[in-house]
């Protein structure tokens, strides 16, 4: 399942969306808007992406986890819009036979989704200020 979405994002059915009987390990990771990024409070996000391209990058990252790793079964969801503290931004769920390949992909699937995806993430600060930052050159 690969999808963009302006709606909240069910990270539960995500996550059993992934589940099989042939997976011996699922790993998800959920992205959330924080509330300290630095030394700035954060009151919301907002994201933006090219959709098209996002999803053929989104489709291409699957494709190339299915290669690298025995991926039974894998899920790429990112919001998009204006998300409030504790919202979730994005879900990175997969199942694999065993643990160590599903927290492999899992790791490689969010960090890979960060520097190539053409989603954009607006950072909106308690002091009314804001900032733009680029895909994958935030610090974690």
């Amino acid at each position: 399942m690969i999808d963009i979405t302006e709606s909240p994002i069910d990270h539960a059915a995500v996550t059993e969306g992934v589940r099989s009987n042939q997976a011996g390990a699922v790993c998800t990771f959920l992205g959330t808007v924080r509330e300290i990024t630095g030394t700035k409070r954060t009151v919301a996000l907002s994201y933006e992406a090219y959709r098209e391209m996002a999803l053929k990058k989104l489709a291409e990252l699957e494709s190339e986890a299915r290669g690298r790793w025995p991926v039974i079964e894998l899920a790429l969801v990112h919001r998009v819009g204006h998300l409030e503290l504790g919202e979730v931004s994005v879900v990175v769920a997969v199942s694999c036979p065993h643990r160590a390949q599903a927290f492999e992909a899992c790791r490689w699937l969010i960090d890979t989704l960060k520097e190539r995806v053409p989603i954009w993430k607006r950072e909106s600060w308690e002091d009314g200020s804001s900032e733009w930052v680029h895909p994958g050159l935030e610090a974690g």
